[in-house]
């Protein structure tokens, strides 16, 4: 067995008990050992557990549009890029979210709740530490709509019916598998691909039409059209070798990947982001001294060009 350990005892260690820790978060370093082959075939395998397969609007739900999930989940991404929480936090709560709607009957006026317990649970799952989203702060960004005993109340039952599976696959768990086995050495910018493959994933969850996608269908296609947006090979058939998605299936998956973010940056362009912002009932953050310049999620679309 191979292990990895790349801690260090740095020379301060042994100073004086009256001086303050350091804030910083240390995280683990990369682990080579997670970019195996077997790991991806795992994760092609369990992300089938994960998948919302089927329409649950008119069917499960009789009072919620996939308008109303969209502004729940675009008001869920701001509160993340606010928060500056890890990429993974916000595609892991939509899937949390589509899952219990595809399960249990909710009415309008408990969509943000379930949005607020969805946010809640895929933070402690996935943010590092003590870096989980307070259920303070978000009943603070709901503009008090909710008390602090019903988003409790919600989290239990999200879990319940959830049967307390939670540690979901998204398709941000396929981007290091997939992009460590393309041929892009001396040709991009791995991390540049990265990150823009993120922004496409969580523009993305906020649209139900890519909810039927698969995790790793929905991965392929942002590294393809990250790739695409540089001027390069979306290197689809590699991909398609990779991860045994139906090629026709990832050719329209990215299409429409593209169609998304060419709307999104005209929208960008002709109506202020503040604007937007308060067109949409956008409730401002509370004042804190947090710094943003950790936030992880995710690349602001007006830097990816196509």
């Amino acid at each position: 067995m191979e292990l990895l350990c790349a801690e260090r005892v740095s020379p301060e260690s042994g100073e004086s008990v009256g001086r303050a820790p350091a804030p910083a978060q240390r995280s683990a370093a990369p682990d080579p050992v997670l970019l195996r082959r077997r790991v991806l075939d795992n994760l092609l395998r369990t992300e089938e557990r994960y998948a919302v397969t089927a329409n649950y609007f008119g069917t499960v739900q009789a009072e919620v549009t996939p308008h109303m999930r969209r502004l729940v989940a675009e008001w869920m991404l701001e509160v993340c890029e606010d928060q500056g929480c890890q990429e993974e936090v916000f595609p892991l709560a939509i899937s949390y979210l589509d899952r219990f709607l595809s399960t249990c009957a909710v009415s309008k006026s408990q969509v943000q709740l379930l949005g607020t317990a969805c946010l809640l649970l895929a933070s402690k799952l996935r943010e590092p530490g003590s870096r989980a989203l307070p259920a303070e702060l978000l009943v603070f960004y709901t503009a008090n709509s909710i008390t602090l005993t019903d988003l409790c109340s919600w989290e239990l039952l999200v879990l319940s019916k959830l049967k307390w599976d939670v540690a979901g696959v998204t398709a941000h768990d396929f981007l290091p598998l997939l992009l460590t086995r393309l041929p892009l050495r001396g040709l991009v910018n791995t991390e540049m691909v990265h990150r823009h493959a993120q922004t496409f994933i969580a523009l993305a969850a906020r649209d139900y039409e890519f909810t039927l996608y698969s995790a790793s269908t929905l991965a392929s296609c942002s590294i393809a059209a990250a790739l695409r947006g540089l001027g390069l090979d979306g290197h689809l058939s590699r991909l398609h070798e990779l991860t045994r998605i139906d090629l026709d299936c990832l050719q329209t998956c990215l299409e429409q990947i593209e169609e998304m973010v060419q709307n999104m940056i005209e929208e960008r362009v002709s109506v202020p982001n503040g604007q937007a912002r308060e067109a949409a009932g956008w409730t401002p953050p509370p004042t804190h001294d947090k710094a943003h310049s950790n936030a992880a999620t995710p690349t602001d679309v007006r830097d990816v060009h196509f």
